[in-house]
């Protein structure tokens, strides 16, 4: 009862952990069985059926429900401690956003065992994901799964929003705050302009699927093309959605091990600010076959290519900060270190196909497929994993297992690069991605099987992890407040874990890396901005819980609303759309609680807090 009604960020930040920790093993499952298939020609491992569905739920389990929930573990986590607040603006929200995006996870995932799963492709193109060539109600799973998911992403964007222009302790300009702390609010501020564009475009597919609108039929007038525009006008910036935290992650890992001040921090800063304006006007390089014209084509390309400009400011600060440090590699800067080559490659590819003639070419090959991953396994993952084993001792105050983290990256990087390296060469080669089986003897056989070998690996890496974290959870808490010794930010201040207030005093910043400054100073924590008083908390509450039960039911209602069952009862319990209704009336009934009762909190006074 404590996890299903808190609103503290620190237990929301491990809900979120475990949630993506759930869904990017089901991914990571998904992704060895895809891996398996194509180790030989004309396997028949799984049918062309299974294939898709298999493909579909990878990309979208990966994109939307494996990795989002873990960055927002992270800046669960962190954030509020990074910039001095004792919790997030809106916490009740805070709760809303998790239980919303668990519950759209799940209601995705149900669609394995009631009637197949999505089986259109993770971009769910028209007219594939229409009726007529998707007939169960997979895509639909799909468009109602990720819009609930969606709410939850888009909640949580505009609280961390609000909680950093809001929330600052004293002295913390914005030009003071650590780069994480940065690269969160630039997500947060593309997820709101972001997230809507995807909404609009799943409710018209939901129309079109089950209402029997024509908005992308083209029979009735519709377009297909306009699905394109909608998915990639979010997709294109859910990319850096995903990286930019991996961005801000690198950022603080590198200077702590590197005992160095990041280098070039304003340029680092401006950097994302122009990365996530220009990541809106590149959205049509996804869609250089459609036949938008030479114009068009050529504009979208140098917009493209524009955007290595701050991409690659970014990996020059980072080696410049390791250049003449006192470099450490403790298993999160083996990480970070890794990320930094291993995203470049991802970055080079991905100039290649930003070039209009070239990606004709490329287009729909496994080249594609090698190229995201080494943008998103190779660049996100790994610094997420970096970002895992820095903030661990701050989350859970126990130090994760040196040794093992290091098994971790070797085998989890030596795996990638098996995998998706030789992908490449199987693009260039002319494998098309998508494709259950191919014919021996066209030179994919090898290479194919190479990349089956390093799946493997991968997920030993995984396996390597999970055994860590299994085996610190049964050892005493022994992470002193400073694990790493050299920490720079303000959550290094303060115990590990952190008490449910986080601060006993508001700290005073008085420059860039705020707790640096004063420990180089002589100081052995953060001056006080106020005296010590009492410190209002929020109080638990199940509604979140109850307002995403109530989403849940009405999507399901929603689903079912034209199919006949057997029984009359039931069929008439859909039909009418009463199961819909119901669950619009158990959200509906929460939030009117909401507004009605007054709930002030509780406080812990100074007493408390000293001890006495």
């Amino acid at each position: 009862m404590d996890w299903i009604t808190t609103v503290d960020h620190k237990k929301i930040a491990i809900l979120y952990l475990w949630a993506g920790g759930l869904f990017f093993g089901i991914g990571g499952i998904e992704a060895l069985l895809i891996r398996w298939q194509l180790i030989k020609p004309m396997n028949d491992f799984v049918d062309a059926q299974t294939f898709n569905e298999l493909i579909t739920m990878h990309g979208t389990t990966m994109i939307f429900l494996g990795v989002m929930p873990i960055i927002f573990a992270l800046m669960n986590a962190v954030i509020p401690l990074q910039i001095g607040a004792r919790d997030v603006a809106f916490p009740f929200l805070n709760a809303l956003g998790f239980w919303t995006f668990l519950f759209g996870g799940l209601l995705l995932n149900l669609s394995w065992i009631m009637g197949g799963a999505p089986d259109a492709g993770w971009t769910s193109y028209t007219p594939l994901s229409g009726t007529a060539y998707s007939g169960t109600h997979g895509v639909d799973f799909y468009t109602i799964g990720l819009q609930i998911a969606g709410l939850g992403t888009l909640i949580g964007g505009i609280n961390f929003l609000a909680t950093i222009i809001t929330m600052r302790a004293p002295g913390m300009s914005f030009m003071r705050m650590p780069m994480f702390a940065w690269t969160t609010f630039i997500t947060s501020a593309i997820i709101l302009f972001a997230f809507p564009a995807i909404t609009v475009g799943l409710v018209l597919l939901t129309f079109d699927r089950i209402l029997g609108a024509n908005f992308f039929v083209p029979g009735g007038g519709g377009s297909p093309v306009l699905w394109q525009h909608i998915f990639w006008i979010f997709g294109h910036p859910e990319v850096y959605i995903l990286i930019l935290p991996a961005f801000g992650i690198i950022s603080e890992v590198i200077p702590t091990f590197a005992r160095k001040r990041l280098f070039g921090y304003s340029s680092m800063v401006f950097a994302t600010i122009l990365i996530a304006f220009l990541g809106f006007m590149v959205w049509a390089h996804h869609m250089f076959t459609t036949g938008l014209g030479p114009v068009a084509n050529a504009l979208f390309a140098v917009s493209t290519m524009l955007i290595a400009v701050p991409t690659g400011i970014k990996i020059f600060n980072w080696l410049f900060t390791l250049w003449g440090g006192s470099v450490r590699f403790a298993t999160p800067n083996l990480f970070a270190s890794g990320f930094i080559p291993t995203f470049t490659m991802g970055g080079v590819t991905g100039v290649m196909l930003a070039s209009a003639p070239a990606d004709f070419q490329f287009h729909d090959t496994y080249f594609v497929v090698a190229h995201f991953h080494y943008v998103i396994v190779g660049g996100l993952v790994m610094g997420l994993i970096a970002g895992l084993h820095y903030w661990w001792p701050k989350m859970f105050g126990r130090m994760l297992s040196e040794t093992l983290g290091k098994w971790t990256f070797w085998t989890f990087i030596t795996g990638f690069h098996l995998t998706f390296f030789v992908q490449h060469f199987l693009g260039l080669m002319g494998m098309q991605r998508r494709v259950f089986t191919y014919l021996p003897n066209q030179h994919f056989d090898t290479l194919n099987l190479v990349s089956t070998i390093g799946a493997g690996l991968m997920g030993i890496g995984t396996l390597i992890f999970l055994t860590n974290i299994i085996v610190t959870s049964k050892k005493p808490p022994d992470a002193g407040d400073d694990p790493w010794e050299d920490g720079r930010t303000l959550e290094w201040s303060i115990p590990s874990p952190p008490p449910e207030y986080n601060f006993k005093h508001t700290p005073h910043v008085r420059g860039l890396d705020a707790f640096w400054k004063e420990k180089t100073a002589g100081n052995k924590g953060m001056a006080p901005a106020e005296p010590i008083g009492s410190i209002h908390m929020p109080s638990a509450t199940p509604l979140p819980f109850i307002m995403s039960v109530g989403i849940f039911i009405a999507g399901l209602g929603f689903m079912f609303s034209r199919d006949h069952f057997g029984s009359a009862l039931v069929s008439f319990l859909f039909n009418n759309y009463i199961v819909t209704g119901l669950g619009l009336l158990i959200t509906f009934g929460a939030m009117l609680m909401r507004s009605l009762y007054d709930d002030h909190g509780w406080h812990i006074e100074p007493e408390e807090l000293e001890g006495r």
